[in-house]
């Protein structure tokens, strides 16, 4: 009894501690799933925020001081001025506190001078012309700035910009304008009879040009690339400051409106079709000319008033007559959100997330939700008309020297360079991982089998990052000489071996039993030995020869990139650290095809080339698919090796001898230095949701066909 209570109190226990076991393990399990679905949930959630388009939302609507009117709106939730004009001759500087508009500067003007607003790379000037001509152009403080209760002509000289205007032509002006750039500044001063055009040199203010035109004739000011566009109906004619013409353009149809980003590397251009024409800046021969990049259709009747672009993003807000706020994808041209407002605007800005709309009486302070969204599918991956090229290509450059500049942010070169490196690897990994597998699993005695299996599977274990220090340090400064050499050595290895194999047998044949083994071993090290002479010595020149070169620099010739950052190199790396994978994964599936299939193809009078061909390889061949996609998707997914060999040049080019940057590579290059919550940390986001979704199709796939060669296996 004593005993018998012993052994249920024993089990008791024993039934305890496996509860508990098990209790422990599933907690951790549950926790290992939960951990993972977090990090594909929040993977996501960044990635689809692209997808939904940005949203506008007002904030707050300010009224203008009494007896003012707005002449430009700054980023005023941030501490940036207004410009008010009023009451009276006053030019006033405003500064929004607890949402209440307050003038902290002020200019005292003569009531004829004449008063506007110029930007110049987002700096906002204050143009103040006199009576007489003379030009003041001040800048108006920004946030960095404070605001202060004084006068602002305290504004210290050296900021000033100052030039005269001929006084006869001034007095006589109906319209003006001033455009800046960074080494011109353009006026236009429109009279009953002519237009003058006056360049000044802001380095330089002597060196003053003037050109003469008719007073109907209509014109754009393109300081920054020191042009001025004659517009004539549909024909564009551009001119520098000396009145040579440069080159001419035809567009569609007649010009009604038209206006210029910062830098003036796009000009918009609203036809009387309802188009509003892109033309994008490019270089020919040391001229700046510039060509249609794409239209957008606009409401009938409706005519742009302002654009402004963002400074650091791909988005442009354009205000327009039917009192409308276009949100526009600067990159495709594509209209992502539209909005309408309660007043007829005559002004727009832009700032972060905030964007401000204003008439004379009052401004609107929207804010933009989802800025990822103003990224579009056609933007990421079609081809478009950058500023600056020739014609429409796909490129990733996420950052520039200053603000206003185009980002470009194409997935295509780096799925392009992903799946260049993992093809060209699976080239190098496949004869060498299947002619390791079907000599260790079919030809090799099962001593030497045992042994060179764990030696090729260890080869697993080496980092990967070791892998790229050594082709980084060592294959890369050889790789003009060797390269080729070593691609053919490894392409034509599994060649040679097999050819071994078939000779092999009636090698060992000749000899004495004891030999026998010794043979089967010395012979496949002497036939490497010899190919790798071969390859090294007499290949090179021979394809010289044939090609009639002297070396192997010509293949890097067309794209510029050195012989050791190019795509057969990265291959060749990364195909030898995938090939244990893909060896080890072959090499089970082979040497488990059932026994009793040889013997009974050796029984039908099949040869054991014949039997490897028609049984071996066809019963295994589920499972040699599986491990060359499970290598493929390690060499997808590979990250340190493409890093330390390529040079990272993100080219949308099948060039075997251009660059490369991979999704892998350039997450690990750029993600920790992009903004939280950007488009450029969001667009990063998507381009891991596409590595993760790829890999793990890929994987999936992998997975399913080896279950199903075991199953095969099993049944046998």
């Amino acid at each position: 009894m004593n005993v018998a209570s012993q052994q249920a109190s024993f089990l008791k226990k024993r039934l305890r501690r496996d509860r508990l076991a098990r209790s422990v393990i599933t907690v951790f399990g549950y926790i290992v799933l939960l951990t993972m679905v977090m990090i594909i949930w929040h993977l996501f959630s960044q990635a689809v925020k692209i997808a939904a388009p940005p949203g506008i939302k007002v904030s707050q609507e300010i009224p203008v001081l009494p007896g003012g009117q707005f002449l430009y709106v700054g980023d005023t939730a941030n501490g940036q001025a207004a410009v008010i004009k009023g009451p009276g001759c006053k030019v006033s500087l405003a500064r929004l506190e607890n949402h209440i508009l307050m003038a902290k500067q002020s200019l005292r003007r003569p009531c004829s001078h004449s008063l506007g607003v110029v930007s110049s790379y987002g700096q906002p000037y204050i143009a103040d012309i006199s009576a007489s001509g003379q030009v003041r152009l001040l800048p108006v403080p920004t946030v960095t700035q404070p605001l202060r209760q004084t006068q602002f002509n305290d504004t210290p000289l050296a900021n000033e910009i100052t030039f005269a205007l001929p006084e006869a032509t001034w007095q006589q002006q109906q319209q003006w304008q001033i455009a800046m750039g960074e080494t011109w500044i353009i006026t236009l001063v429109k009279t009953a009879t002519d237009t003058l055009v006056q360049w000044v040199n802001r380095n330089n203010p002597q060196q003053i040009i003037k050109q003469q035109y008719s007073a109907s004739q209509q014109i754009v000011l393109l300081p920054d690339t020191r042009q001025i566009v004659l517009i004539n109906n549909t024909v564009l004619t551009f001119v520098d400051n000396t009145n040579q013409r440069l080159h001419q353009l035809t567009v569609p149809a007649n010009v009604t409106w038209a206006d210029t980003l910062v830098k003036n590397r796009s000009l918009f251009l609203a036809l009387d079709n309802n188009q509003l024409l892109r033309l994008s800046v490019f270089n020919q021969a040391g001229i700046l000319r510039y060509q249609p990049a794409y239209s957008i259709t606009l409401e009938a009747g409706e005519v742009p008033v302002e654009m402004y672009a963002h400074a650091s993003v791909n988005g442009i807000a354009l205000i327009t007559s039917k009192r409308q706020l276009l949100l526009i994808n600067r990159i495709s041209g594509e209209v992502v959100q539209r909005k309408a407002l309660p007043f007829a605007p005559v002004g727009v800005s832009w700032f972060d997330s905030r964007v401000y709309v204003y008439s004379a009486q009052a401004y609107i302070q929207h804010q933009v939700n989802n800025m990822a969204g103003l990224s579009t599918a056609n933007s990421l991956l079609q081809p478009h008309l950058y500023e600056g090229y020739v014609t429409a290509d796909q490129i990733w450059q996420t950052s520039s020297a200053s603000d206003y500049q185009e980002i470009k942010m194409s997935l295509v070169p780096l799925l392009i360079g992903s799946l260049k490196a993992s093809t060209l690897a699976l080239l190098i990994a496949i004869p060498l991982a299947l002619g390791a597998a079907v000599y260790t699993a079919y030809f090799a005695r099962p001593k030497l089998r045992d042994g060179v299996k764990p030696v090729i599977e260890m080869l697993e274990a080496v980092p990967s990052v070791l892998i790229g220090f050594i082709a980084a340090i060592w294959l890369a400064p050889l790789a003009e000489r060797f390269l080729f050499s070593f691609a053919v050595f490894i392409v034509s290895l599994p060649v040679f071996l097999l050819l071994i194999a078939l000779v092999q047998h009636r090698v060992a044949e000749s000899v004495s039993n004891r030999l026998q083994h010794i043979a089967e071993t010395v012979l496949p090290v002497l036939g490497i030995v010899l190919l790798g002479y071969v390859c090294i010595v007499w290949a090179p020149d021979w394809l010289l020869a044939a090609m009639d070169v002297e070396d192997f620099t010509f293949l890097a010739h067309n794209t510029e990139v050195p012989v050791g950052k190019t795509t057969i190199l990265v291959a060749i790396a990364l195909g030898l650290a995938i090939s244990p994978s893909i060896y080890s994964l072959a090499e089970d599936a082979i040497s488990g095809v059932p026994h009793s299939l040889r013997q009974a193809s050796y029984a039908l009078g099949a040869t054991r080339l014949q039997t490897l061909r028609r049984v071996v390889l066809k019963v295994a061949f589920p499972g040699i698919v599986a491990a060359i996609m499970l290598g493929f998707g390690r060499a997808f997914g590979e990250t340190m090796i493409v890093l330390m060999v390529t040079g990272n040049t993100p080219i949308a080019d099948w060039d075997l001898f251009a660059g490369l940057r991979a999704l892998t590579a350039n997450l690990a290059i750029e993600l920790p230095e992009a903004e939280v919550n950007s488009i450029h940390y969001q667009v990063l986001f998507l381009t891991a949701c596409v590595l993760f979704t790829f890999t793990f199709i890929v994987n999936t796939l992998a997975e399913l066909l080896r279950h199903r060669a075991r199953k095969v296996a099993g049944n046998g």
